[in-house]
């Protein structure tokens, strides 16, 4: 798999796992129904099983590359969903980790 469907399914993941959370999140501390929990609950399953398509021989390796892709997508949920904009720290640490996240996944392993 190469880096843009990689990409892709780090995306998907991230989108998923925001979306669980934030139902939980609309539950317990902005009063929505507990019925936001039943869709929660599917978007977190779908988030696991997304991460099982990332390419890496390794668990690990392929949810320490997905951390860098989780904290940009949070930063867009930021923006789109929620209304605030990112500053330019939060924009700042969001390239580190994606910077952090490309040499964990794309660097040339040896073993």
């Amino acid at each position: 798999m190469t880096a843009l469907p990689t990409f892709a399914v780090y995306a998907a993941a991230a989108l998923a796992e925001i979306a669980g959370c934030f139902a939980v999140w609309a539950w317990m501390r902005l009063g929505a129904s507990a019925l936001w929990l039943l869709p929660g609950l599917v978007s977190l399953a779908a988030f696991a099983w997304l991460l099982t398509l990332a390419p890496s021989d390794f668990a690990g390796r392929a949810y320490a590359a997905y951390g860098g892709v989780y904290i940009a997508a949070s930063l867009v949920w930021l923006w789109a969903i929620e209304g605030q904009r990112p500053d330019p720290w939060d924009l700042t640490g969001a390239i580190f980790c994606l910077l952090g996240a490309g040499f964990i996944l794309l660097a040339p392993r040896t073993a």
